[in-house]
């Protein structure tokens, strides 16, 4: 979807529309009045698993891609094999060009990332944001499990966004939803969900870059827990 199709569509109103909307409404909303093919990316991470059944369940026209960094937990991998034969949905999965990995390891170390902000950044670019560029090819809808009370750098979003970095509309059904709120959810209707979440790890990346957080941390605070960053990996940029 190019700035010149943008340019028509009013993204205010479906804000506003969208305040009174179910998530799947929501996700109709963007189907019907954009009308756009649609991709939802997702990490297994607990609003992804309601957003991936509220797909499922309501069989909307919404493609799921995830992305393997070749550095995800076990548990990740057990949480996408129990989705899998749940909802028995396809779920393209995008990894990084084997090049782009050999190449940084060469030059910077496997766990180089510890050394920089920079350095970080680059690992990310390599193993999240070029695949995701390849995976939002051809589409014009680009649906996240973000929530607002994630963190700072998420709290001024809106339902719907324009993505200057990827050219497409953003769209984020769960926007106003509680961590609570996804968690009752995920218990009430039987959704399987990353085990590690038991064991105090909130929000799940790469393995050598999560940690556990401790009562009263910011929600963020197990990612990248040596920074003193945004906590973004630059797939959501502020």
């Amino acid at each position: 979807m190019g700035q010149d199709i943008i340019n028509k569509i009013d993204l205010s109103l479906f804000n506003a529309k969208a305040q009174s909307l179910s998530v799947d409404g929501v996700i109709r909303l963007a189907l019907d009045e954009i009308a756009q093919n649609a991709v939802f990316t997702t990490s297994f991470g607990p609003e992804d698993q309601v957003i991936t059944h509220f797909i499922s369940e309501k069989k909307l026209s919404v493609d799921l891609v995830t992305l393997d960094t070749g550095r995800l937990f076990n548990e990740t991998h057990e949480t996408f094999e129990k989705t899998f034969k749940k909802y028995n949905s396809t779920v393209k999965v995008l990894f990084p060009e084997a090049h782009d990995v050999e190449t940084y390891v060469a030059k910077s170390g496997i766990n180089g990332f510890y050394n920089s902000v920079e350095l970080r950044k680059e690992c990310c670019n390599i193993r999240k944001i070029k695949p995701l560029e390849r995976g939002l090819n051809g589409y014009g809808i680009w649906i996240t499990g973000l929530r607002a009370d994630q963190s700072e750098n998420r709290s001024h979003m809106n339902f719907f966004e324009w993505d200057k970095r990827f050219n497409i509309v953003k769209v984020n059904p769960l926007l106003n939803w509680t961590f609570k709120q996804v968690m009752d959810f995920i218990d009430d209707n039987f959704i399987p969900y990353n085990l590690l979440h038991d064991k105090g790890f909130v929000s799940i990346g790469c393995a050598p870059c999560t940690r556990a957080i401790q009562e009263g941390e910011d929600f963020r605070a197990g990612r990248w827990w040596w920074e003193t960053s945004k906590k973004e990996c630059g797939l959501h940029q502020s």
